[in-house]
């Protein structure tokens, strides 16, 4: 008896039930931001540019300072824990975004420089800008429900006028912005975190203009 093509047949069986056996490959996080902003040259406003701003580095503590994960809370079991999708991340930290997003807003009608070298030029052309010193302490998908969740935003904005004695605080203020999310998931998590970010950054044009030296 020939046992050549037997033996074949379990060596190829066993390879078989090998390769079934083998774990899928690990699953990559998606990756999100806020969408790519504006995608057409938008209108001239023919109002009067608003006096120029330096905007400093938002500060921000814990797991909102460096890391990109997304991150929620389940406010109707442990509202003080914490957590991050497993499968989902942030391009980059949320403070980076969340400074993306409102220099692009706040730039629709006044120079936004950063404010260090960017507010020594305008100083240097006897410009004097405001700065504009931000917190992030709140940025989360919040559930009250399992099904039912919103993007919760929380900054302090400080308004600081930069003299040669020294800073001079004109103004502060907390801004908290929900958006409820479509999903009660990652996604619909990061779509109402965007929405807020831009109410807050509408807000905070709006009570900009209202600061004054």
């Amino acid at each position: 008896m020939n046992r050549k093509p037997l033996l074949s047949l379990i060596v190829l069986a066993a390879a078989l039930a090998g390769c079934s056996a083998l774990p899928d490959k690990p699953q990559r996080p998606a990756q999100y931001d806020f969408g790519p902003g504006a995608v057409a040259q938008q209108p001239m406003d023919r109002r009067a540019p608003l006096p120029p701003l330096a905007l400093a580095d938002i500060e921000a503590s814990g797991p909102l300072e460096a890391a990109t994960a997304v991150l929620y809370r389940l406010g109707y079991a442990d509202a003080q824990q914490l957590r991050p999708y497993a499968l989902a991340r942030w391009s980059m930290p949320p403070a980076q975004l969340v400074a993306l997003r409102l220099r692009e807003h706040l730039g629709q009608r006044r120079t936004v420089v950063s404010a260090g070298e960017g507010a020594a030029l305008l100083r240097s052309e006897g410009q004097q800008p405001l700065v504009l010193r931000m917190a992030l302490e709140e940025f989360s998908q919040l559930f009250t429900a399992p099904a039912t969740s919103s993007g919760l935003l929380r900054l302090r904005v400080t308004v600081v006028d930069n003299l040669p004695a020294g800073e001079k605080i004109l103004a502060q203020r907390q801004f908290i912005v929900q958006k409820p999310a479509a999903t009660a998931d990652a996604s619909g998590g990061v779509r109402a975190l965007a929405e807020a970010t831009d109410a807050a950054a509408a807000e905070l044009s709006q009570w900009l203009e209202t600061v004054a030296r």
